[in-house]
């Protein structure tokens, strides 16, 4: 299909997200703390019930029209194998520059580990990027895109 021209945004599209990121964890919890670093909210989180320390289904609110969903690894899940724990790239968006240093400061106390320093960008904004504790990058920067 061709656009002739972007499609027309209605009021469901900019108030409930229809992608989310899905992540895996090995430690679904310290995963869940270090979000909430960053500035995730809490909706919604399942646990096992034979072993609460298993994460079966997260979902985290970012501002006003994003989020993720994460779950712990688990050998039996096709979607929660070892081997995809800590390969995930995320972009949150952030109101103003200053929040870039602000949010990069949070996820440094959080146990992150920086990749890209906070910097201002020749196509406009300011981004970093860190990698959590196991090892997800997570960028975040003031640039929305076009």
């Amino acid at each position: 299909m061709t656009w002739s021209s972007p499609p027309r945004k209605t009021d469901a599209m900019t108030t409930t997200p229809l992608l989310f990121h899905s992540l895996t964890y090995a430690d679904a919890d310290r995963g869940l703390a270090f979000l909430s670093a960053l500035g995730f909210a809490e909706v919604l989180v399942v646990r096992n019930e034979a072993d609460p320390a298993i994460v079966e289904h997260a979902q985290l609110a970012w501002r006003e029209r994003g989020g993720v969903m994460l779950g712990s690894v688990r050998p039996n899940n096709p979607h929660a194998q070892p081997s995809v724990a800590g390969q995930a790239r995320c972009y949150l968006v952030v109101p103003k520059d200053a929040d870039v240093d602000a949010t990069h400061a949070n996820a440094m106390a959080a146990g992150g580990t920086s990749i890209e320093e906070p910097s201002d960008q020749p196509y406009g904004g300011r981004v970093a990027t860190v990698a959590d504790p196991e090892g997800n990058h997570w960028s975040f920067g003031s640039y929305t895109g076009e």
